[in-house]
């Protein structure tokens, strides 16, 4: 079986667990905690980062965009990618804004102050200064979001596609937090509460941290 080298409030992680869901592909999920630089890990990827793939037949693959592609082209049922051109494009465009900007500006800001640094030996506290920048950006990429939808059934288009799942991948971290101000956001919380409801997601709704809580309105699919 396949071994998936993760953690659970990673973004990029979370994005290759929906893709494998929505995939029907079984793998087995082991816990890595990157800062800690396992010799080990390192061996399957320098870089020190998660997610990793190793294949059954030992193949592996690092970076979530590289092992997500990888799934679609070796998997097609279903697509998440579309057979068109310019429908790649865009869905290649909103992927890397919800992996790059969004990371950037958001999740890197909140996840990453209020608990990935929670989580180091000894333990940092968070730059209060990025925390209210995080709570600023979030609206704008909300207002986004509701923006595509008001357009298009799904992020990119009529279908779901990788694009959505990079999107929630990264929201869905930040709402474990209890930092998502749903209210005003009709139409990203109307989108994400579809998103919430896909067999491919219960696995992320599921996810807990020792002593770390989510909300209670966190894998409630009516919110």
């Amino acid at each position: 079986m396949r071994t998936l080298y993760h953690h659970p409030l990673c973004p990029y992680s979370r994005k290759v667990r929906i893709v494998l869901a929505e995939k029907r592909l079984e793998f087995e999920a082991r816990v890595e905690k990157p800062w800690e630089r396992r010799q080990e890990f390192l061996d399957l990827n320098p870089a020190g980062e998660v997610p990793v793939l190793v294949e059954e037949g030992g193949a592996v693959l690092a970076d979530s965009a590289a092992i997500c592609e990888y799934l679609d082209e070796l998997h097609r049922d279903p697509p998440l990618l579309p057979a068109d051109p310019a429908g790649r494009a865009e869905v290649r465009r909103l992927v890397g804004w919800f992996d790059g900007k969004f990371h950037r500006e958001v999740t890197r800001r909140l996840v990453g102050e209020k608990v990935m640094k929670r989580l180091l030996t000894p333990p940092e506290p968070p730059d209060s200064q990025q925390v209210r920048s995080g709570y600023g950006a979030i609206r704008l990429h909300l207002d986004y979001i509701g923006w595509l939808c008001e357009r298009r059934t799904w992020l990119a288009g009529p279908v779901y596609s990788m694009a959505d799942a990079a999107a929630a991948a990264q929201l869905s971290t930040v709402d474990y937090t209890g930092d998502v101000p749903w209210d005003g956001h009709a139409g990203a919380k109307d989108w994400y509460a579809r998103v919430k409801s896909r067999p491919s997601f219960r696995a992320v709704l599921a996810d807990h941290l020792p002593g770390i809580n989510p909300p209670r309105h966190y894998a409630d699919l009516d919110f």
